[in-house]
């Protein structure tokens, strides 16, 4: 009994050490090559893990979602569909889970329309020069009369050194950021204004989760819909998402 009792405990420490070899070598290999997609392509990653695919690293950066081999020796952009599951898109998966994750780390940093009688609620991605974007303002009792809540990210297109980032942070900062997002996309002058913002954060955020373009509207369920939608059609596709 004493030698089965020696024999199970040297198997079980072998298989504990060796679990925290290969733990140790994975750890190891992924800061490589986080290091090296650091180094060659000027990305921060803030998250690496195993892809759905087999041989494959899945990397989150400030630039997007993308896919290396376990080397890091390629470097992948592309959609992972999963043919047993009904071509079920892996990828998109994975975004939405960081959208709204994303979205819940800014939900006290965002300029909201709510509706009277909020039914749903949308996370938008604007800019106060886009022409689409003011088209969708310029609508938004009609949004907010369905029962739709539009809650603004700023993603200011020319990104952080531009005047259109100043302005969006002047009006983030305002006294009154509504009634300052309202006069910006009404073509008039920003005040200038400064404060501690997050206009910063959510351009970041936005890039990190493939926004490229404004509007970008984040539906509930965490999928996008990208450019402008009139009322009826954006609550046609929330209630299909639904």
């Amino acid at each position: 009994m004493k030698y089965r009792a020696l024999l199970l405990a040297a198997f079980t420490f072998l298989s504990v050490s060796s679990g925290m070899s290969m733990a140790a070598d994975n750890k190891q290999n992924r800061d490589s090559v986080k290091q090296k997609i650091q180094m060659s392509l000027g990305m921060q990653v803030t998250s690496i893990g195993d892809a759905p695919v087999p041989g494959l690293l899945q990397v989150q950066t400030d630039k997007g979602l993308f896919y290396t081999s376990d080397d890091g020796k390629y470097f992948l952009q592309a959609r992972i569909f999963n043919l047993d599951e009904g071509m079920r898109n892996e990828t998109e998966t994975t975004l939405t889970k960081m959208r709204i994750d994303g979205i819940e780390h800014f939900k006290d940093s965002v300029i909201e329309y709510k509706a009277d009688k909020e039914k749903y609620v949308v996370n938008v991605f604007t800019d106060i020069t886009c022409g689409y974007c003011r088209k969708l303002h310029n609508q938004m009792e009609e949004y907010n009369d369905l029962g739709i809540t539009v809650r603004y990210l700023a993603f200011p297109r020319a990104g952080i050194n531009s005047k259109p980032y100043q302005d969006m942070v002047s009006v983030w900062c305002a006294a009154n950021p509504q009634k300052a997002l309202d006069e910006a996309k009404g073509g008039e002058n920003v005040a200038k204004a400064s404060c501690s913002n997050q206009v910063a954060e959510q351009y970041n955020f936005g890039q990190s989760v493939g926004v490229n373009g404004t509007p970008n509207i984040v539906l509930p369920d965490g999928s996008v819909v990208p450019g402008y939608q009139p009322p009826e059609k954006l609550l046609q596709a929330i209630q299909h998402a639904s």
